[in-house]
């Protein structure tokens, strides 16, 4: 039997401290987000300087997504932005999103799609904060998002967050199980929203390579399968961070699976990828400091 080929954000070992994190939520949740910001700088510097293998793939994702080549200030600008929303998981677990200015757009068209069917699924990307989506909640009431998830890059950042706030671990659905299936399609009868993030893959999986930021790129098939297996309508969803305390959440529509039959579903499933690199790449260069892959995304398996 082959061995699963391990794919480059899966051996690119985690970095991070579980003591660390704990200590940062301890300062967050003492003193306040102001103080936790401090330390931010520090860590944003030293992961800027003493991760070579990450600040290559920023540099080369940066000069795609800004169109020139990327300068040492965009490298720590981009490591900063990534370790701002982690800080700021903190205050979102916890519902604190009184800290925060988080402007929606596109909210109108998950509620019109939710007057027609009970659960929606909503696929991302590791660009800009997923945690900020529950603020959506505060207008909608009974909504609620749980979230399929890849535990093993990130397993101590979660058991740390974990720590913050037990109740939201209740919204993670693990992928790789064979129950988690059954589990999202549960969700989604209860009316819940459930979120995947789509670019990237365990490794083995099937893919399909299309344009993504003037380059071809391999994204995985497995979401979407599973969007048409389920029957549901999909949203593209992305929480960017825009600097200081402020987030702008977007909701576009993407795809629509309901009345998908079997024979229709590969090309069906080929316009949704297409759809889904085509506005990953319109919000990258947007705000091209909230793209988190910090591996070579466009290297050939």
């Amino acid at each position: 039997m082959t061995a699963r080929v391990r794919p480059g954000w899966m051996r690119q070992q985690e970095r991070s401290n579980t003591a660390i994190l704990k200590l940062m939520v301890w300062i967050s949740l003492t003193f306040g987000r102001g103080l936790g910001r401090l330390v931010l700088h520090g860590i944003a510097l030293y992961f800027s300087l003493f991760s070579p293998q990450a600040r290559r793939a920023s540099q080369a994702y940066l000069a795609r997504a800004l169109g020139r080549p990327a300068r040492w200030r965009d490298g720590y600008r981009h490591v900063f932005s990534f370790a701002s929303t982690i800080h700021d998981r903190v205050y979102l677990l916890n519902d604190r999103f009184d800290a925060f200015d988080i402007e929606v757009s596109g909210a109108h068209h998950l509620d019109q799609a939710l007057l027609q069917q009970k659960g929606a699924l909503l696929v991302g990307a590791h660009l800009g904060s997923f945690e900020v989506l529950r603020s959506v909640g505060r207008s909608h009431t009974g909504l609620h998002v749980a979230m399929l998830m890849y535990e093993e890059n990130a397993r101590k950042i979660n058991a740390a967050l974990a720590a913050i706030n037990p109740k939201a671990v209740q919204d993670i659905i693990r992928l790789g199980r064979p129950e988690s299936l059954l589990e999202v399609r549960d969700r989604l009868d209860d009316g819940y929203l459930v979120g995947i993030l789509a670019d990237r893959s365990l490794g083995g999986d099937a893919q399909l390579e299309v344009p993504f930021l003037g380059e071809p790129a391999a994204f995985p098939l497995g979401p979407w399968r599973m969007a048409a297996m389920l029957r549901r309508p999909v949203f593209f969803m992305t929480g960017l961070y825009l600097g200081g305390n402020r987030y702008q959440i977007h909701l576009e529509p993407l795809a629509d699976f309901s009345e998908t039959s079997r024979g229709e579903r590969d090309p069906a499933i080929e316009q949704a990828v297409r759809r889904y690199a085509d506005l990953l790449t319109r919000f990258c260069r947007q705000a091209p400091y909230n793209w988190f892959n910090f591996f070579d995304f466009w290297q050939k398996k």
